[in-house]
């Protein structure tokens, strides 16, 4: 599989303030691998440093087309859009300024693609308010993908979301790698990342180490039992 993004040796930074050293990353066409890490450790800067944000030293690969669902919605849930526009803002974002000239009907078929992605193309009219937690994130995930992204950036998808959300997404993610899109899953829940992530990267100590998900799972467990018992003394 050919590599989408590898960082060697990478640093990422705010200025002239280091967050992360030392970071090796290699993710493959259709292959979603994990970020853990406690809060502050610095998955949403590698995600900004990515993105470009901030920034990044190391970066091997031409920096791949990208799709990236934040942490937090930055589409108000109260105002007057259906589901279809939500995605169709990820057009607006992509286009040039001629092919947002032109009519946007032409990027319909494109729009609906990205819904039937998530499996919501039946919803395609429906308010973006109306929706549940699981819908709304299902269609931020499609505006990511409606540029054709080589890439996926999802930071902690599954906060907020009941079980059954979170065994949609998580069909909706396996989906996605079966289409060769390569994920990049930032989550503090290590099971989910076990059951959807081919290997994890466990930041900490301003860097990154590589392991299976299996290992994640434990060294992270053990890593927060550890900060509770610190907190409650």
């Amino acid at each position: 599989m050919d590599s989408i993004l590898r960082l060697h040796n990478a640093s990422c930074s705010y200025g002239s303030v280091q967050i992360l050293s030392g970071v090796n990353l290699d993710v493959k066409a259709g292959q979603a691998v994990a970020l853990l890490g406690s809060n502050g450790a610095g998955k949403s800067t590698l995600f900004k440093s990515i993105v470009g944000l901030a920034s990044l030293r190391g970066l091997e690969t031409p920096r791949p087309r990208l799709g990236y669902v934040p942490q937090h919605q930055d589409t108000d849930p109260t105002f007057p859009v259906t589901a279809y526009h939500v995605v169709e803002m990820g057009v607006l974002r992509s286009a040039s300024w001629w092919q947002r000239a032109l009519s946007m009907r032409k990027f319909r078929p494109q729009i609906m693609e990205a819904l039937e992605q998530v499996g919501l193309a039946d919803i395609a009219t429906t308010r973006f308010g109306e929706l549940s937690g699981g819908q709304r994130q299902r269609v931020l995930i499609a505006r990511a993908l409606v540029s054709d992204p080589q890439l996926l950036l999802l930071d902690e998808p599954f906060n907020g979301l009941d079980q059954t959300s979170r065994e949609v997404l998580l069909d909706t993610i396996t989906r996605l790698k079966k289409h060769g899109v390569a994920l990049l899953i930032s989550t503090h829940d290590p099971i989910l990342a076990q059951r959807t992530c081919d290997w994890a990267g466990l930041i900490a100590d301003g860097t990154l180490i590589r392991m299976n998900t299996e290992d994640a799972v434990e060294r992270y467990a053990q890593a927060t039992s550890f900060l509770r018992e610190e907190i409650s003394q």
